[in-house]
């Protein structure tokens, strides 16, 4: 999600953290009130700063989660989930995306337009 759209989505964002501890995630970090906030990531030359929505500790092994929900600021996502999926291999760490009802289809044809066809989608 775009840092716009979070305060409108707040429940989905909580759903998609209970969906996450109970498949056995742990020391869940959230962009959003009553968790801590997980690593921002500033862009050279610009302004705003790149942060996941969810991360998450699994087995020893870290996790980026970013919810996919139609937006109109489409190349903003995109450039976000590049750089997640990028930042996610360099560490040996692993990058999903969390998506629901009604948004499956914006999120495939996302995830074709920036070459991520290996990612399935988590659906809620």
């Amino acid at each position: 999600m775009v840092k716009v759209e979070k305060s409108e989505n707040i429940e989905f964002l909580e759903k998609s953290i209970q969906h996450l501890e109970a498949t056995g995630f742990e020391n869940i970090k959230a962009d959003m009130e009553g968790y801590e906030t997980p690593k921002s990531y500033s862009r050279k030359g610009k302004e705003d700063n790149i942060t996941p929505d969810i991360v998450a500790i699994k087995n020893g092994r870290k996790y980026y989660f970013d919810i996919s929900l139609k937006s109109p600021k489409t190349r903003l996502l995109k450039s976000k989930w590049l750089f997640l999926d990028t930042l996610s291999r360099m560490n040996s760490n692993r990058f999903r995306i969390i998506t629901t009802r009604g948004h499956y289809k914006f999120t495939d044809s996302m995830l074709e337009d920036i070459n991520l066809t290996n990612k399935t989608p988590i659906k809620i």
